[in-house]
């Protein structure tokens, strides 16, 4: 099926609705329309995004925002995935970013470009993360906890993640990161995070949802798994 158009793509996305996915997905998105939602599996989007690639379709899907569909938000996500050039993705995901509107979405994007190009990448997820809208904070997060754990580790990280502007903020998908980001960095550098648990340095919610999602890890050991259980805070 031919997807030149914006009316050919969508044409292409209801040939693929799933009725019974669509009703399991849906109340996974609370911040989602269901009216916005056609109910196409990711393997399927993905494939579209690839058959998309360099066509007159994907610049017209990519110019057309807001989109009217979740599954536009995610084929525009994974189009970004593939634009090879490191200055090129960040200026793409800086115009798509703003129209954001649910956790899948943002957290399914992750252009390939941005890898091992960390030093170059940093500054901008310093700048994500402080922006107001709490997609792109997430966004942010999401980036350093996928790039900076690693072999780019700096413990300056786990102080920008945990500072008041980022902890404190009420946006449930934002403090929900903060608490995977540590658990992460638990599983990772276990050592250098456990003060900010210790020293009960994240709100109390944080605080525990990392603890939880720590102990659900099986890259984070059983003895730690101890010690951490043994940190959780009461209301």
């Amino acid at each position: 099926m031919s997807m030149d158009t914006l009316q050919d793509i969508r044409k292409a996305l209801f040939t693929h609705a799933d009725g019974d996915y669509k009703a399991f997905q849906c109340p996974l998105m609370p911040t989602v329309d269901p009216a916005t939602v056609i109910g196409v599996r990711t393997p399927v989007l993905r494939r579209m995004a690839k058959e998309l690639k360099g066509t007159a379709g994907s610049q017209a899907l990519l110019c057309d925002l807001p989109h009217a569909y979740f599954e536009e938000n995610q084929l525009h996500a994974f189009l970004l995935e593939s634009i090879p050039d490191f200055t090129a993705a960040v200026t793409a995901v800086d115009a798509f970013l703003p129209f954001v509107d649910n956790w899948a979405t943002c957290d399914q994007l992750s252009p390939k470009a941005f890898k091992g190009r960390f030093a170059d990448l940093l500054p901008h997820i310093r700048r994500w993360m402080a922006a107001p809208h709490p997609y792109t904070c997430r966004f942010g997060l999401g980036m350093l906890m996928r790039y900076g754990l690693d072999g780019d580790f700096d413990s300056v990280f786990l102080e920008e993640a945990a500072a008041p502007a980022v902890t404190e903020r009420e946006d449930y998908y934002i403090r929900m990161m903060v608490a995977w980001f540590f658990a992460t960095a638990l599983a990772k550098r276990y050592e250098e995070t456990l003060p900010y648990i210790a020293e009960r340095r994240l709100p109390l919610w944080t605080h525990n949802k990392a603890i939880q999602k720590a102990c659900e890890s099986f890259r984070v050991t059983e003895e730690h798994k101890e010690e951490l259980r043994a940190m959780r805070r009461k209301r």
